[in-house]
């Protein structure tokens, strides 16, 4: 038992951290978001074929008539997540972004509500409301001189419009129990396609090996690997070590965007950011607001 608890805890922290990278390859690559997304789509599907034919996940029945169309609903959900998270990177930074867009429990907690019944309690929205005051206190700590260019606040609305879509790709999920993750990743990144080939400037592709290899690396290694590797853990894991680790993610988003574009956070932008994550933290693990109280004597 000991040895899946580590095996899961090292399978998290590599697609955490993985995913924490990202936003440095969308930016190196210097192609619009709409073609990094249709690429990220195209080999995160070859990837994902390879890994779903050797699990056997194409026999007939696997997969029903309605499961395929929620799963394709939540693949438009995950593309428009993309699409609007990557956008953002440019107006409001990959820190920022990245933090905001940790609101989705909160999103997904509303729309649990209103589609599965589920009960929003106090405690709930005690960190639902600290969460926001967070997000408040981001808004108004708007970088100096326009250091970032473009909109601050139309990047943060684009993370939350994002943290919105993954949120309802989540609820898809859930009405998806019992069907195989991977090919719900399958059907996902293959609706992306179809989404995005419209949109794509084939006449204008890369010319360089540089921009390919960032481009593949997006989908080989940031969705087909990355699946893999979150699925593997989420199966070995207890709830609340997978929600803990989950929080490498934008702290490893955070140090990339410092070193190498050398974004540093302004001392009310960390302090909302501490206070948007720190809610998430109590959403995902099931915290009582006393842990607050509890935190600073536990450190002392």
């Amino acid at each position: 038992m000991q040895a899946e608890i580590r095996r899961g805890t090292v399978e998290m922290t590599a697609a955490m951290l993985i995913s924490g990278t990202i936003g440095w390859f969308v930016v190196m690559s210097g192609q619009p978001v709409s073609s990094v997304v249709f690429w990220r789509c195209f080999f995160g599907a070859l990837t994902l074929l390879v890994i779903c034919a050797a699990l056997g996940l194409f026999r007939p029945g696997i997969i029903g008539l309605r499961a395929f169309g929620i799963a394709v609903f939540g693949g438009v959900a995950i593309v428009s997540n993309w699409l609007l998270l990557f956008v953002s990177y440019s107006h409001a930074s990959i820190s920022i972004a990245t933090t905001v867009y940790n609101t989705q429990p909160f999103m997904l907690l509303a729309l649990g509500a209103l589609f599965l019944g589920e009960k929003i309690t106090a405690t709930k929205l005690f960190w639902l409301g600290l969460s926001f005051s967070g997000m408040a206190v981001i808004v108004e700590a708007k970088p100096q001189a326009d250091a970032i260019s473009g909109s601050y606040g139309l990047g943060i609305l684009m993370a939350l419009g994002a943290a919105f879509f993954y949120a309802l790709a989540a609820l898809a999920a859930k009405w998806l129990r019992g069907t195989p993750p991977h090919l719900i990743a399958l059907i996902q990144v293959s609706t992306g396609i179809v989404m995005l080939a419209p949109m794509t400037d084939f006449k204008n592709l890369p010319v360089d090996a540089g921009s390919w290899l960032i481009l593949t690396a997006v989908g080989v290694i940031h969705t087909g690997l990355m699946y893999v590797l979150l699925y593997g853990a989420i199966q070995k894991l207890p709830t609340h070590l997978t929600g803990a680790l989950s929080f490498i993610y934008p702290v490893a988003a955070i140090l990339v965007d410092r070193l190498a574009f050398g974004h540093a956070l302004q001392p009310m932008q960390i302090a909302g950011a501490v206070v948007i994550l720190l809610a998430a933290a109590g959403m995902n693990l099931g915290w009582s607001p006393g842990r607050l109280v509890r935190l600073p004597a536990t450190r002392s």
